[in-house]
């Protein structure tokens, strides 16, 4: 992922991104050689302060072979996309079809040292963590291996640990364009009102709003 000196997340900015409900991504490993690398969605537990991410996948998972012929994963996240037309991003005092098009979006990838976890014991307590995390409202006390309802299901799924050994963010919403360009953009994407638009708009102003040190413009 190419990243601009303009565009660059901050590790307080992806953090608090990612907490704010972006903890869905996909995951990929390299393959076999002479084959593409295998790649699935997933939901992901991250724990920032120490290092890692917590994934649980089936058993049968095509991953698991990839990991073990080569331990090196990558985690990517990526949301609050839009597409920005070219006529919007004329330069000042050009003709608005002179405009070139872009990709808004945030995007966090993570560079890991992946470790398989078998070990009954061990699934359980990642699961408990998961399960703490994805639906606190209704969390699961314990999870015995052997005993139902849950623990007879652990050999249908594997854990995974990942500890993160680097990170690269980028939030690429026009920071290089003037301030006058950036508001407009998120005046069409207002008036667009494409489904991510709303999100994006958000993102944009955000941006804006720290290059400047203003508060964002609603």
């Amino acid at each position: 992922m190419l990243i601009r000196s303009w565009d660059r997340g901050e590790e307080a900015e992806w953090r608090a991104w990612l907490a704010a409900g972006h903890d869905f991504g996909t995951l990929a490993a390299n393959g076999p050689a002479g084959s593409g690398p295998v790649v699935t969605p997933t939901h992901f537990l991250l724990d920032a302060d120490r290092g890692e991410i917590l994934v649980h996948l089936a058993a049968p998972n095509p991953l698991w072979e990839a990991l073990r012929a080569d331990p090196h994963a990558t985690l990517t996240v990526t949301d609050d996309y839009a597409y920005a037309p070219g006529h919007w991003r004329a330069a000042e005092g050009t003709p608005p079809e002179h405009g070139v098009p872009t990709s808004y979006y945030a995007a966090v990838q993570f560079e890991c040292a992946a470790q398989i976890l078998d070990d009954p014991a061990d699934k359980a307590e990642l699961l408990l963590r998961q399960l703490a995390h994805f639906q606190c409202e209704t969390p699961v006390a314990a999870i015995v291996p052997g005993a139902a309802p849950f623990g007879d299901q652990l050999p249908g799924l594997r854990g995974l640990r990942l500890t993160i050994r680097q990170v690269r963010a980028k939030f690429k919403y026009d920071d290089k364009k003037s301030a006058a360009q950036q508001a407009l953009a998120a005046e069409r994407l207002a008036e667009r009102g494409l489904p991510r638009d709303a999100d994006a708009r958000a993102q944009l102003l955000r941006r804006a709003a720290a290059r400047s040190g203003g508060c964002p413009v609603h």
